[in-house]
């Protein structure tokens, strides 16, 4: 996985981001942490959109509803092939339209989340499905280092219930870089985008107040270094 990652260093000037976030309470640790990152980025002259998805109750099940009109073939749906041509035609659903367009203008996007079971919130994994439509986000042709999003940068945000420890290749949990490739790899590569390292929040909720106000200062800082480059 890490031969993909990018590091650090942001060879093209973000100016947009997309925070995708996804946690139910404003007092959590994941929304200080959005917080922060909205903060450093309006403060570096960066413009920063949030798809709060809990907040504007975002659909989660990719279905036939998110095409306006007829489909193809009821008989016999294909959500990637209906969903290709309704973005071609202009008749998907508004809320995928309202994401699409946000990613599309955006340079930088960051998932913002807890941990679920190994993987993101079932509502971010419906972002996913819902938003990266065929001809969209990406075409048998154009996949990874040909992707369509390949001049955009994508970073995963999160906490863990785990300590770091946990997630080593001899911890109970198994190596992070493996639990991250589906959807490092096999998500966002996929699409084009240049994957940043993660930013992992090792089990805050089991830390002292002190230790997560000094991951929140990291993040901060991390972020002024990023855009500053």
């Amino acid at each position: 996985m890490r031969a993909h990652l990018c590091s650090l260093i942001l060879v093209l000037a973000v100016t947009k981001v997309l925070i995708v976030y996804a946690h139910q309470s404003s007092g959590s640790f994941n929304a200080a942490a959005k917080d922060a990152a909205v903060d450093v980025l309006t403060d570096q002259s960066c413009t920063v959109e949030v798809s709060d998805l809990y907040a504007i109750k975002f659909k989660a099940t990719a279905t036939a509803e998110d095409i306006t009109g007829d489909v193809k073939n009821a008989d016999h749906f294909r959500y990637a092939e209906e969903t290709k041509l309704a973005w071609e035609e202009g008749k998907l659903c508004a809320d995928i339209t309202e994401e699409q367009r946000k990613l599309t203008q955006a340079d930088l996007i960051i998932f913002q989340f807890p941990m679920y079971w190994f993987t993101v919130p079932a509502i971010m994994k419906g972002w996913i499905d819902r938003v990266l439509t065929l001809g969209y986000a990406y075409t048998p042709e154009k996949r990874y280092s040909q992707g369509l999003f390949k001049d955009k940068k994508a970073m995963l945000s999160f906490t863990t219930g785990s300590q770091e420890s946990m997630f080593s290749a001899d911890g109970i949990n198994g190596d992070m870089n493996v639990t991250l490739w589906p959807l490092q790899n096999g998500i966002l590569h996929y699409c084009g985008f240049q994957v940043l390292a993660p930013q992992i929040f090792w089990a805050p909720s089991h830390v002292p107040s002190e230790a997560r106000s000094t991951m929140l200062t990291s993040w901060r800082t991390r972020l002024k270094w990023h855009t500053n480059q």
